[in-house]
Order: structure tokens, then sequence, then C-alpha cells
């Protein structure tokens, strides 16, 4: 019994990184957010002036999307405090499009489908924003909602350049 306990523990550990944050990548935090939460249910606004508003607060924000061309969709908010590099991470394959208060294209500056630390990543993205509010515009797909978590860069410079 004590050596089941004892691999369960190291499987918990490996599939979610250390405690210790320093040790832990981005993408391992990511993950954890993305399986476990703590959740918050919002529904996507149709246009930016309806965008609920989402943080990178450590938790998940599970995203119903609405109709719209071409499938499901919508937007959310984002107030970044400081100008920095943000990960964006998804659980479903959703396009996503950022843009600031001004309308205009935030440079999404890598983006993948899938992470090798984690299979709940669908989507990961990094893009280097401004402060003020950013519209993250989502879709279009046939999918009905995805969770988003957003992950402040500093801290996981391991990452850079990949």
């Amino acid at each position: 019994m004590k050596r089941f306990s004892l691999l369960a523990l190291t499987l918990s550990l490996a599939a979610c990184g250390s405690d210790d944050p320093a040790e832990e990548s981005i993408d391992v935090e990511g993950c954890e957010h993305l399986s476990e939460g703590p959740a918050v249910a919002v529904t996507a606004g149709a246009t930016p002036e309806e965008a609920p508003g989402v943080a990178d607060d450590h938790m998940r924000y599970d995203v119903t999307l609405v109709p719209v061309d071409g499938g499901n969709g919508g937007t959310v908010a984002f107030d970044s405090a400081e100008a920095a590099d943000f990960v964006f991470f998804l659980g479903a394959d959703v396009a996503l499009g950022i843009t600031d208060s001004g309308a205009q294209a935030v440079t999404i500056e890598e983006s993948a489908t899938s992470s090798p630390e984690c299979v709940e990543i669908r989507g990961r993205h990094v893009a280097e924003l401004t402060v003020g509010t950013h519209y993250l515009s989502l879709g279009p797909t046939a999918e009905e909602s995805v969770s988003l978590v957003i992950e402040h860069a500093a801290g996981h410079e391991e990452h850079e350049g990949e």
C-alpha cells in the first residue's frame, strides 16, 4: 500500500510540477490551472464592448463561446497592469487574436497547439502587451467553449526564445 501511495505522489508531482514556483516551468503552471482550476465561468462578448473581464490571477476561465461568422467565438477583455510578456493557454485548439484598446493588432510572438509538459494545453500563445486593456478574440471554431489561463511570463525566463 505504501508503494502505491508513493507512486501516486510521484506521478502527481511529475504531472503538475514542483511546489516551488521557482522550479516550475510556465507550461507546468498553466497546465495545473487548466486541469485543476480554480475556475470561473464567463460568456464571451460578441463585440469588444460586451467582453467580460479575465485576468492573470491563477484562475481558469471557462469561456462559453457565442455565434460568430464561421462558427462560435467571441471576445474577452484583459487589463494588463504592466508592459510585459504574457502566456495565454487554451484548453482547445481555438484561434486567438489580440488587439489593444485602440483596435490595433498585437503581434503574437509564438504559438503552439501543444506542450511537452501537459496534454491539457491545446493552445499556447505568447504576446508582449502594453499597459491597458486588451481584447482577446477567440474563434471562429466548432467548439462551444474553451478554457483560458493567462500567466505573466516574468520568472519563467527559461521559455524565452523557444
